[in-house]
């Protein structure tokens, strides 16, 4: 069995005959005039409706290649489909037939010209009366049934992983229409798509912990966003724009699991003169418009639980949820309770900047994974929500909704915090935290609060990840990303 550098170095000098032959290995250009898709659409059709032309050229890659003799047959694949393509020596001659048996191999890109035919067993065929390399493919394509097998070698490789698993192929075309029926629902609905920094001097818009980076031209540190633009977007509502929306990448330098990564696509949009029960009668409608969109259907089977995205979506009390599985409550525990109750539970949680409130959203991460959904989580308590504004009625919990399905969050809205007193209150108390050594506590942002004292109107703001296609999809949040960030080998 040869090794890979024998194979690849025996493609190499395939790549050498060619250029003694004259003949370019990667032309720039190719003659291809009908698509592989195209070209099967001929077969069948009524004698004398869309007839093909008398020759086609065709383009694609060779995935096998089978003969003996004077006869050869390849399969060529341009993305569209797939075709069988017949080599005889009688159409190319034999100097021609034995070339490209001696430097075409699978995994080469190459150009067909010809006349389509179907064969005794049914095939749909092109017979080959002139062909043109496009591309000389130096390292051989892994077997389909035993070479690719190794999930980090699948990410790692994704380009072959697409080549041999049509259902990641589309996974990626079901991803593009999600964030294109999302765009679609909004822009129809009014709201208009902005962009905002990637790079901040104050990360703002979550609790989450920020990658730094520095800034040479202006000889600063600066801060790879945290949210899309969620404080940039509430400044347009200051200058008057009364819906706006933004999707695109964020970033937080924190763990990485399922539901998790550092670098992934979000949209937030703001909705000026609307409350956060505004906010949940759209994004049902939303989430119900992308998954018809994008699936086809709005009942998913998801991490063990069946989730209709049809049915009454349920309202969740933050306090009742815990109190009902856990018996802790919330606004009588003390910390040292809460951990009792946490170690019984055997729910592992990190020491840093640990503190009462991230004890309470750890305790409540624990019961959310009980909840099929789909659902609104109401009634948070106010310390969880920094931008959020205050219930009317009683004032420890926020004008907050969380979208829960399948056990986890997937899309949080609230009624914004335009007071801009309580807003510094609330950022100088987030700092505090955050000197503590919490370091997902927020950053007192000046400007933000300096906006604010202009005035802004009554807004609901939403987020949602691309968490909620990795759910729909029913895969690992990583397995949905197209090049998930990998390390590198050793």
């Amino acid at each position: 069995m040869p090794t890979f550098e024998e194979l690849r170095q025996t493609r190499v000098e395939k790549l050498k005959k060619l250029k003694e032959a004259g003949i370019l290995a990667y032309p720039a250009k190719t003659n291809r005039d009908h698509t592989i898709a195209e070209a099967l659409a001929y077969f069948g059709r009524p004698f004398g409706k869309l007839r093909a032309p008398r020759t086609l050229v065709l383009c694609g890659r060779i995935m096998a290649k089978r003969g003996q003799g004077g006869l050869s047959f390849l399969d060529i694949n341009d993305g569209t489909g797939k075709i069988q393509v017949l080599l005889k020596t009688e159409k190319i001659g034999e100097k021609g037939y034995q070339f490209f048996l001696d430097v075409f191999d699978i995994g080469d890109f190459v150009e067909v010209k010809g006349t389509l035919f179907t064969t005794k067993r049914g095939e749909k065929s092109i017979i080959a009366e002139d062909y043109k390399m496009l591309s000389k493919s130096l390292i051989p394509l892994p077997e389909k049934w035993h070479g690719l097998c190794d999930t980090e070698e699948c990410l790692r490789k994704r380009y072959l992983d697409i080549i041999f698993n049509p259902e990641v192929k589309n996974m990626i075309q079901k991803r593009t229409v999600f964030w294109a029926s999302m765009r679609e629902f909004l822009v129809e609905k009014g709201f208009l798509e902005v962009e905002t920094p990637v790079l901040e001097t104050t990360p703002g818009g979550a609790d989450a912990r920020p990658f730094k980076t520095h800034h040479n031209a202006l000889d600063m540190d600066v801060f790879l966003r945290i949210s899309m633009g969620e404080l940039w977007q509430k400044k347009l509502m200051v200058a008057g724009f009364e819906k706006t929306f933004e999707i695109g990448r964020q970033f937080r330098n924190e763990g990485m699991d399922a539901e998790h990564l550092q670098d992934y696509t979000q949209m937030e949009f703001y909705w000026a003169y609307a409350d956060y029960e505004q906010g949940m009668k759209l994004t049902e409608e939303l989430y119900k418009y992308i998954a018809q969109k994008t699936f086809g259907t709005l009942k998913f089977k998801i991490k063990g639980f069946d989730v209709d995205l049809g049915k009454k979506w349920e309202k969740y009390d933050y306090k009742d949820e815990v109190a009902k599985h856990t018996g802790v409550n919330i606004e009588e525990a003390s910390l040292q309770e809460i951990e009792k109750t946490l170690q019984k539970l055997k729910i592992e949680y990190d020491k840093n900047g640990w503190n009462r409130i991230r004890a309470i959203d750890t305790l409540w991460k624990y019961c959310r994974k009980k909840i099929a959904g789909p659902g609104f989580l109401l009634h948070q308590p106010i310390e969880l929500d920094p931008l959020a504004k205050k219930d009317e009625k009683n004032s420890k919990y926020s004008q907050r909704f969380q979208i829960i399905i399948a056990g986890s969050e997937n899309g949080k809205g609230y009624s914004e915090l335009n007071d801009p007193i309580d807003q510094a209150e609330r950022f100088t108390e987030q700092q505090k935290l955050r000197d503590a050594g919490d370091q997902e506590a927020q950053m007192y942002d000046k400007d933000f609060v300096e906006a604010l004292e202009y005035g802004m109107p009554p807004t609901c703001g939403f987020g949602v990840s691309e968490r909620l296609f990795a759910f729909l999809m029913n895969k690992p949040l990583r397995d949905c990303q197209i090049f998930p960030l990998m390390k590198p080998k050793q």
